[in-house]
This record gives C-alpha cells, sequence and structure tokens, in this order.
C-alpha cells in the first residue's frame, strides 16, 4: 500500500510540474472510445485497463474469431475478413474504416500485425485518428535495421560490427560476410520475433540459409531485404522499457532479460535482468533513453541489447516502436500500468513519473505457454482445449490470456495460449511461485509446453541465473531427459480410465432405464477384468485391471506381478480427483479422460496416455497411415509449396514441400532416396497434423 500512495503522490507533482514547465502545444484528446486492431491474448489485456478507465472499446475479428474471447470482452466487435491474417489483422485500410465508423478516438495495434507498419501509422494520422504508439518517422526509423544502426551510432549507443547496407546482391552479401567472419547472423532488415533469422555458421551454410531468410521475411514483412552482424557465441538479451510523451520527457523503467529462447522466440523472462549491477542497469538505462530520444520517439518502446556473457559489454541489436509481449514483468515490478501509460501520454497527458520516480521492487517471470512440442524441435500445434485449468490470479500471479476452456487454437495465428507472469520479493522466491503456478497450469487436448517450462525452471543452470540465448540447446540432454514412466502411474491411469468408463457406463444405463445392467455392472465397486493397451509416450504398455473388493483393484502391467490400488474417484466440472494408495503411498491429483486419452496432473506437471485402438487394413492392404516413404505434415498448416510431382526421382535431404503453421516457415524433405508416386494435397490446402503431403516408393 506505501508503494502505491508514494506512486499517486509523485504522480501528482510531476504532473503538475510538467505541465508547468513545457512551453510546447501538444494537442489533447480525450479518448472515450477505443479499436483493438489485435486478437487474443494482447487484446483483452487492453481491454481490461481500457474498461477500468471507463473507456468503450470496439473489437475487430477474422471468420476464424467469431467467438474468441477478445470479441466477447469488447462493448462492440466487427468482422473483418477471412481467417489469414493478410485478409484481416492486416488490413489497414478497413479496420481504420471500421474505427471511423464505431467512433473511435484511436486504435491500440497490441503488438505484431500492424503495431509497427509505417503505413498505417501515417493513415491513422491523415484520418484523424489517434495511432497508440510512436510516430511513424520513429517506425520507419527503427523499424529498418540498417537505418537505426546508423542512428544509434551517432547517438553514442554501442552498436554491433556488421553490414546494413542498401546493396542487397548475392556477390556483395557473401563477400561481406566473409569480412565479418563466422558464424554470423543474417536478419532480415523490418524483422521481429525470430522470424527472417537465420545463423550461418560456416561459409558453405551461407547462401541457403541466407534464401531461407529472404523467403520468410518476404512473407511475413513484404521486404526480404537482409542485414548481417558478428554473431556472440554466448550472448544474453537485456532489453529495455522505455518511455516518452509528447513533451521531450523519456524515463526508462529498468531492464529485462530474454535469454532463454527457442528458435530466436522468447520463451520465458525475467525482471530485472539478474547478476547485473546497478551502474551496469543506469548505464543500460540511459543508453536505451538515448535511443529513444534520438527518434523523438513517444510512448511504449523497447531497446534491445546484446550483453556479452563473459565480459558484460553491451551492444544495441533493435528497437521495438510498441508494447512488448513480456511488458507484464515490467509493471510487476515498477507498480505500473503500461497500457495506461499508453493511452494517457497518447491523448496528450505528461509521463505521470519523473526517472527519479520510478522504483523498482521485487523479482518478476514470466513463462509463456504455448501449443508446441518441445521435443519434437518445438515444431508449434494446434488445436481444441478440451480442458483448460488456470492458477488463481492474485496480487502475485498474472494469466494473460485470450482463450477458455472450449477454445480451439488456430493454424492461423501464433500458437501462444497464455502467459503465466508470477511475482516475488526476490529471485528464488519468484522463480519458486513459477514452478507452483506452471503445475497448476492444466490442459487438455493438444500438446503443451507446460511440462518443458516445469523442467527449465527446475534446471539448477537457471535456478543459478546462468542464463544466455544458447542455454536450451547447451543443456538439450538435461532438459530433454529419457523418462521413464513408474509402473505406479501407469497403474493409475488404468484405473482411471477403467473408473470413468464404468461412471459413463453407468450414467448410460440409467438414461436407459435398465435394472439389468444396474444388477450386473454396478454393485459397489464391481469391475470385470479389463485388459487393454495405454501408449505412454513412444512405448505401448499392456495393462490389466480387475476389482477386489472395497475400492480396490489390482492392476498388473506387462506381465509382471500384481499391485493392489485402492482408489476414489470424486468427479468435479470436466475432470475429477483421483486418489490411490498403492503400496501407503496415498496420492492425490486431477484427471481429465477425452477421446481415449488419459491425462493426470501432479507435482510432475502433466502424465497423458492414449488407448491403443485396433488398426486395420485399408483398401491398399496396408495399415492405417501413410505408405512407406510418405512425407506427413508434423503440424498443422498451409501446404504453401509443393517442389516435386508424381514420377520424379529424389535423393535424400531433396526439399518436397514447404508447410506454413503458425507465421513460421517450415521446409520439409526426403529421408531417403525415392520416386514420387502421389501429392495428395494442392498448394493452398489446409493440412491436419500427420497429413499425407508427398508420398513415394523408395529404391
Amino acid at each position: 500500500m506505501l508503494f502505491k500512495v508514494k506512486h499517486a503522490l509523485a504522480r501528482h507533482f510531476s504532473t503538475s510540474l510538467r505541465y508547468a514547465s513545457s512551453s510546447k502545444s501538444v494537442p489533447q484528446q480525450q479518448i472515450s472510445k477505443l479499436l483493438i486492431a489485435n486478437r487474443g491474448e494482447i487484446a483483452c489485456r487492453v481491454m481490461r485497463t481500457a474498461n477500468r478507465l471507463g473507456i468503450q472499446t470496439v473489437a475487430v475479428f477474422s471468420d476464424a474469431d467469431e467467438r474468441s474471447l477478445h470479441t466477447r470482452m469488447a462493448n462492440e466487435a466487427y468482422n473483418i475478413g477471412p481467417p489469414a491474417s493478410q485478409q484481416s489483422y492486416l488490413r489497414g485500410e478497413k479496420i481504420l474504416e471500421v474505427a471511423k465508423r464505431a467512433g473511435c478516438q484511436a486504435i491500440h495495434p497490441g503488438y505484431g500485425f500492424l503495431s509497427e507498419n509505417v503505413e498505417f501509422a501515417e493513415l491513422c494520422q491523415r484520418e484523424g485518428v489517434i495511432f497508440i504508439g510512436p510516430p511513424a518517422s520513429a517506425i520507419r526509423d527503427m523499424g529498418i535495421k540498417s537505418t537505426s544502426k546508423h542512428i544509434m551510432s551517432d547517438a553514442g549507443v554501442p552498436i554491433i560490427n556488421g553490414y546494413h547496407g542498401e546493396d542487397q546482391s548475392d556477390e556483395r552479401l557473401i563477400a561481406e560476410a566473409k569480412i565479418i567472419g563466422f558464424p554470423l547472423m543474417i536478419k532480415a532488415v523490418r524483422g521481429g520475433g525470430g522470424k527472417g533469422m537465420r545463423i550461418a555458421e560456416t561459409e558453405a551454410d551461407f547462401m541457403a540459409a541466407l534464401q531461407s531468410a529472404r523467403t520468410e521475411s518476404e512473407k511475413a514483412f513484404g521486404d526480404s531485404s537482409m542485414l548481417l552482424e558478428r554473431y556472440v557465441r554466448s550472448p544474453r538479451h537485456v532489453e529495455v522499457q522505455v518511455f516518452a510523451d509528447h513533451f521531450g520527457n523519456a524515463v526508462y523503467l529498468y531492464e529485462r532479460d530474454c535469454s532463454v529462447q527457442r528458435r530466436h522466440q522468447k520463451i520465458i523472462e525475467e525482471a530485472p535482468a539478474p547478476g547485473l549491477s546497478e551502474e551496469l542497469r543506469v548505464q543500460l538505462g540511459e543508453a536505451a533513453v538515448r535511443a529513444a530520444k534520438a527518434v523523438n520517439y513517444v510512448g511504449a518502446g523497447t531497446v534491445e541489447f546484446i550483453l556479452d556473457k563473459e565480459d558484460l559489454s553491451f551492444h544495441f541489436m533493435e528497437m521495438n516502436t510498441r508494447l512488448q509481449v513480456e511488458h507484464p514483468i515490467t509493471e510487476m515490478i515498477t507498480g505500473t500500468d503500461l497500457v495506461e501509460w499508453q493511452i494517457k501520454v497518447a491523448s496528450g497527458e505528461p509521463l505521470p513519473f519523473s526517472q527519479e520516480q520510478i522504483r523498482k521492487r521485487g523479482h518478476a517471470f514470466e513463462a509463456r505457454i504455448y501449443a508446441e512440442d518441445p521435443a519434437g524441435g518445438f515444431l508449434p500445434g494446434a488445436g481444441p482445449l478440451d480442458y483448460l485449468s488456470t492458477p488463481e490470479p492474485s496480487a502475485t500471479t498474472r494469466v494473460e490470456t485470450g482463450v477458455r476452456q472450449g477454445d480451439e487454437v488456430s493454424i492461423h495465428y501464433d500458437p501462444m495460449i497464455a502467459k503465466l507472469v508470477v511475482w516475488g520479493e526476490n529471485r528464488s522466491s519468484a522463480l519458486q511461485l513459477l514452478i507452483e503456478q506452471l503445475r497448476n497450469y492444466q490442459i487438455a487436448g493438444l500438446q503443451t509446453n507446460i511440462n518443458f517450462l516445469i523442467d527449465l525452471a527446475r534446471h539448477g543452470h537457471f535456478q543459478a541465473a546462468d542464463v544466455h540465448t544458447g542455454f536450451i540447446d547447451q543443456h538439450m540432454d538435461t532438459l530433454f531427459p529419457v523418462k521413464t514412466i513408474p509402473e505406479e502411474k501407469i497403474a493409475q491411469m488404468a484405473v482411471a480410465y477403467v473408473l470413468n468408463e464404468n461412471a459413463s457406463t453407468r450414467r448410460q444405463s440409467l438414461a436407459r432405464n435398465s435394472p439389468f445392467d444396474l444388477e450386473l455392472n454396478f454393485r459397489p465397486n464391481y469391475t470385470p477384468t479389463r485388459s487393454f493397451r495405454l501408449k505412454v509416450g513412444e512405448k505401448e504398455r499392456q495393462v490389466e485391471v480387475k476389482s477386489s473388493g472395497e475400492e480396490g483393484f489390482e492392476v498388473r502391467v506387462d506381465g509382471a506381478g500384481w499391485m493392489p490400488v485402492k482408489a476414489t474417484r470424486k468427479p468435479h466440472e470436466n475432470r475429477f480427483v483421483l486418489q490411490t494408495n498403492i503400496n501407503g503411498h496415498v496420492s492425490c491429483f486431477n484427471t481429465v479422460i477425452e477421446n481415449g486419452s488419459i491425462a493426470l496432473y501432479d507435482d510432475s506437471g502433466l502424465t497423458s496416455a492414449e488407448l491403443v485402438q485396433p488398426k486395420f487394413l485399408n483398401a491398399d492392404g496396408a495399415l492405417d497411415g501413410a505408405a512407406t516413404g510418405s512425407v506427413m505434415a508434423p503440424m498443422p498448416g498451409v501446404l504453401d509449396k509443393v517442389f516435386v510431382k508424381p514420377g520424379d526421382s529424389v535423393k535424400a535431404g531433396t526439399p518436397l514441400a514447404v508447410l506454413i503453421a503458425m507465421k513460421m516457415e517450415h521446409v520439409l524433405k526426403a529421408a531417403t532416396d525415392g520416386v514420387v508416386k502421389a501429392v495428395p494435397n494442392a498448394e493452398g490446402s489446409n493440412v491436419k497434423k500427420g497429413a499425407v503431403l508427398v508420398s513415394f516408393e523408395t529404391n
């Protein structure tokens, strides 16, 4: 409470001083109605603050998002087109038309989509609608990485050695790459979010990496221009939150460490960055403010630095001219609402605090919860959220999400389900809370990275804050250990399945009013001996379950000895709590069973199994599934390109097709030599995970 009172008093006096001291004329416009030009989690986030400020909100949605949470939260919602973002959320003119029709004074772009689109910011200005973001000139200067490097150098902000020139010919780029030396980073000039970014370890890797980065950048940003930079092998990714107003005031709100990444995309962030001296913190913050002032910045921005893990020297990487995904951890340690700041600064108000009045307190973590397969290279996924239970929000825990139970993670957009944000008095207490709340985040229906996040947060090197951008690659063996599921856990899942099946059959019999069924099958604790197979991980296990008296069962796994199990099933909505007693060890955990899938949630996170169904021959006499040599979709997506046709001979490693999923490009290659037999799906088709894209006969 004292923390909030001090901030309120500081805000009162600093606001008075700024209005009195500023001689610059800034147009004042009250925002009473706001359009959010985005979807999902960030749209909901902006709406919550706007509602608290008494501002009406207008949502836009694609056909895929008609029933989404953000459309339900808004006061009004308008359809803007088909699911593909190019035909909906990237249609700036259409969105501006909706804003004017709905009587909105301002548009908040969130992050991604149009948030750093110069043309859209200029269009809003011409049409007299406030764009809640920096001036278009600042977006242009900082959005083009080559331009930003020159501006930062002139402003005295350290930059990393590289090539940022306009000559984009292959010959010039390979020549510059040789001068810089390998390994080096190839980055899209207009890039962000890890898209259009590749690492060339050697000269031999360079051209393939360059072409891949160009293709991805063209699709994501409409620009294939690249820059080259020296690649720091063990860097930390440290970024500084800055904020500026129309009166020339600019402040920093300390830094965040975003070093632990996969596919060059952040997965877990913390604030403040661990292991930095207060002197270094000030140096980073002041460099970030110089960067913002160099482009006459207004609003929220993030200046990203590469921090050498060894000597702690830092170099400017880029500036994100928008609100960052990870902004909540800054809010947690500074007691601020950055969306409120954005709205009020865009309305013409000065910053609420001076630099001296901004204080950091405690430590915060953000874990990004994704639909993806960590063990399978973090390939993104999609599908229904059949079961969703989140931690209880509190003063120390935030759940930032745009989905509810029953919603679907779409193939058309980013696979992030939520952001789990926690705060503690220090790093160790915040990390302990993060682990606990990750265990309390329970999802069934599609694969997520929650178990991986638990393992990562428990990892000794992460606990010791020994982090850098290659953390996951360096610790691959310990982050992805071969896990053996104990027989006791398999017994628990088997009993859960049998109890759930019996309860379901009982409900059906009651509905049929069949006393015969009730007499035979539902005497107390009666169950016949059941035998079935469960697939746990990649291994199939033979399980037998039989009744043995009051709440008792005996379970045998793979023909081993019988285990006595006492079990109690307590139904809850969409789940049940299962309590078991195996050899004197009592366990209690949530259980969700849906369509033959069994999910148990306990202190280890999620343990899941699938009931193995009998396989049948198809019309060709082969087992169900892809023919030998088929290349299948590793995730749901859009089949963007097919490079082969029936009759073509291919060699192992030959690119066969390109799949676009979750805004990322995935090139699928032949595993062996062979001849193409069939290409069942046309370019542009939406395909499900496991769909055969190219089948061929092996030589």
